[in-house]
């Protein structure tokens, strides 16, 4: 196994001895995460509805429609719900950032 030399590798600094005893050493737990479920894994359904993608864009063109509120010239309401509409739209992206991926 050839590995890539760097000053910040700690396996660059090891001798070959060394090598040898990190090669038989049991493999970290986080490891297994690479493996791929079993067939019987569900995932639960509010997981499929909750990603961070759709809900970001949403929560960036409630953030657009807010600023377009506040910069046009023809209806006051409009500008008077604005920051509402900015405020809401930052906090749902604060919210929607912590969706998983």
């Amino acid at each position: 196994m050839s590995r890539i030399a760097g000053p910040y590798l700690r396996a660059a600094s090891l001798n070959p001895a060394q090598e040898q005893v990190e090669s038989t050493l049991p493999t970290s737990p986080q490891a297994e995460l690479n493996v791929r479920p079993l067939a019987q894994y569900r995932v639960h359904p509010a997981a499929r509805f909750f990603r961070r993608g759709p809900w970001e864009n949403t929560a960036v063109v409630v953030i657009a429609l807010g600023i377009l509120m506040l910069m046009q010239p023809f209806a006051m309401t409009l500008f008077t719900w604005s920051f509402v509409t900015i405020l809401i739209g930052t906090a749902m992206f604060v919210i929607v950032s912590h969706f998983p991926e």
